[in-house]
């Protein structure tokens, strides 16, 4: 147990020391369980919660009959350790690996499932396993998946570094994988044989001279981004290469779906290819629109004067929109640090955080609905 040491001396949560602790629990991808031990343990001794686990994951929900529900999800594991483990306090900041992408939005979660016991809406919080790896392996796919009642509310927040400001939406993403063929040959006969890694030359070009889209969607621009981001090849320094893989990422922005994206990153690629030449998408994951006009976001906005930007990169609210539940990122930390060796997190950041969304929990029966008409 994690937050129990908290509850149990009557004390406020510290939400620098709580994301320390959490730190010092490794939990880098595939290897999340013992954290999901432990905030299950702390989350079945909080009465006014039901605690559901499929795998790795922890699904907490209060089970009234309020008519709004929100939902504080946040992923659970990081990326490997850089020399950054354990945790280090220096002052009123946190130093460690996932302190910003996610622990402190964690931590901020935790709180707020000590804290609001009596909420006059319903909440709901996911904790969950492998969002730092390939999106077939997502902890909150496999929850989609095998229990979808639980995740159903009125707006999603999920805790990804955003320097305690809104981030909406997210683009989506696409990753091309492109065999290119040809002849192997003695390389000082190379005429004798077909060199495939010059033949990627015209694809590389093609994704070079792509150009970009910058939509704006409800006061949000978006701006998206095409490159090539992996290449492989070659056999000897005396043999001409007869096959290349070249990789291309796509982020595409919401105004597109994931098919509309493959046919436009298609119709740049295809023309260079040819008979026994392979081109296949081994990841995708779709966009999700702003909802920056959701009422609960716009109480947000309005009440903590927060700055609302575009998400350019992906994050699970694009699984949530799918699923028909606005969602948003709001959590503490800078997302630049998010993945370096200097990652942390302040407390100023985590308390703004913490301040947003406990003003909003409390405040969210009183909100406008969309119809105008109060929860």
């Amino acid at each position: 147990m994690i937050v129990a040491n908290f509850v149990a001396a009557g004390a406020a949560v510290d939400l620098l020391e709580l994301t320390r602790a959490l730190v010092d629990v490794e939990s880098v991808s595939y290897a999340e369980g013992g954290l999901a031990d432990r905030i299950e343990a702390d989350l079945r001794a909080l009465p006014h919660l039901s605690v559901t686990r499929v795998g790795d994951n922890v699904v907490a929900r209060t089970v009234g009959d309020r008519s709004t529900r929100l939902i504080l999800a946040g992923h659970t594991d990081t990326v490997p350790v850089n020399r950054n483990f354990p945790a280090t306090l220096d002052g009123d900041v946190v130093h460690g690996v996932g302190t910003a992408d996610m622990k402190g939005g964690l931590a901020v979660m935790l709180a707020s499932a000590v804290s609001h016991s009596l909420a006059p809406i319903e909440l709901t919080y996911v904790f969950y396993a492998r969002e730092e790896v390939r999106a077939a392996d997502s902890g909150l796919g496999e929850l989609f998946e095998a229990r979808p009642e639980l995740l159903r509310g009125d707006l999603a927040i999920l805790g990804e570094p955003t320097a305690a400001q809104i981030e909406a939406g997210c683009q989506g993403t696409l990753r091309l994988e492109i065999v290119l063929r040809g002849a192997r040959a003695h390389s000082a006969r190379p005429w004798t044989g077909r060199n495939a890694i010059h033949r990627s030359a015209a694809v590389i070009e093609a994704i070079a001279l792509a150009g970009e889209r910058r939509p704006v969607l409800d006061g949000c621009e978006f701006r998206e981004s095409t490159q090539v981001v992996g290449i492989d090849g070659g056999v000897a320094p005396n043999v001409v290469p007869d096959e290349v893989t070249v990789v291309v990422g796509h982020r595409f922005a919401p105004d597109r779906d994931a098919t509309e994206a493959e046919r436009w990153l298609r119709s740049l690629v295809e023309p260079h290819l040819e008979d026994g030449d392979d081109l296949a998408v081994v990841d995708v994951a779709p966009a999700a629109q702003p909802a920056v006009r959701h009422p609960l976001v716009r109480r947000l906005i309005e009440h903590h004067g927060l700055r609302v930007s575009s998400k350019l990169g992906w994050t699970d609210v694009a699984r949530f929109s799918a699923a028909g539940v606005p969602a948003i990122n709001l959590g503490p930390g800078d997302p630049l640090l998010a993945h370096t060796r200097d990652e942390h997190v302040t407390r100023a950041q985590l308390d703004a955080t913490w301040s947003a969304i406990d003003d909003l929990i409390r405040s969210a029966a009183t909100s406008p609905r969309p119809d105008g008409s109060a929860h």
